[in-house]
């Protein structure tokens, strides 16, 4: 699964960043943290235990009504288990000024060895890239007449720190 376009975008937005050189990149467009030195092998690839732990993702976009772009933002909790499934046990979202708060969602996500991936959520689906040492994950819905995308950082390692 390749996406030319966004792959392109992440490169530029990296490239412009003064912070990070050359030297620090292990996978073009993905800045390196001071935490590589103990992430595991990049040459092993990325998998679904890649991403295990706890992550507030923040989004913004907006949702394509009868040709009218209406505003939704969310920050959820989600807990990915390691093993291909996932929960949300919170979540607020605001769509178009209405606030939904929600509790208790659960999901499935796949991640391939080049750390790019899938989630499905119950309607939502999303397009994944991970960082090499999993501390972030940039995500972008796929659903038609949807244009959403945001970020999802790691807060905790979860249980097993394998």
């Amino acid at each position: 699964m390749t996406f030319p376009g966004l792959i392109l975008a992440v490169v530029a937005v990296t490239a412009s960043n003064p912070t990070t050189s050359n030297a620090q990149a292990t996978r073009p467009g993905f800045p390196v943290t001071n935490v590589q030195a103990s992430q595991q092998s990049h040459d092993e690839g990325c998998g679904v235990k890649t991403l295990r732990g706890t992550y507030v993702f923040a989004a913004t976009g907006f949702n394509i009504v009868a040709g009218v772009a209406l505003p939704k933002a969310i920050v959820e909790v989600i807990e990915f288990n390691g093993d291909g499934t996932l929960s949300v046990p919170a979540a607020t979202l605001s769509a178009n000024g209405m606030i939904v708060r929600s509790v208790d969602g659960v999901g499935t996500y796949t991640v391939a060895d080049d750390c790019s991936g899938t989630i499905l959520f119950a309607g939502p689906v999303f397009d994944i890239f991970v960082a090499p040492d999993a501390e972030q994950i940039w995500m972008i819905q796929t659903n038609p007449n949807t244009v959403f995308q945001g970020t999802a950082t790691r807060t905790s390692r979860g249980r097993d720190r394998r």
